[in-house]
């Protein structure tokens, strides 16, 4: 997850592509990830729209999936 210090109005989360299409024809907040792939990032804008749950899915699944991408020795250096 991406976000910026000095405006947190919004995060980029990476996403599964298939679903990242879904939720950005589902919700006008998530949009394709600004100056990053548009395959895997999303954009999602924080205007109260969205359910605090929704927000800690993308997270946790942006999470999973960059923790899922990492060698099996940082993955066992984190999880200690």
């Amino acid at each position: 997850m991406l976000i910026g210090i000095s405006q947190a109005n919004s995060f980029n989360v990476k996403c599964d592509p298939e679903l990242a299409i879904e939720l950005r024809e589902q919700y006008p907040e998530i949009q394709p990830g600004y100056h990053m792939s548009k395959k895997l990032w999303n954009t999602v804008y924080i205007d109260g729209a969205l359910t605090i749950k929704q927000l800690l899915e993308m997270i946790d699944h942006s999470y999973n999936l960059v923790f899922a991408g990492l060698t099996k020795k940082s993955q066992t250096e984190i999880s200690i």
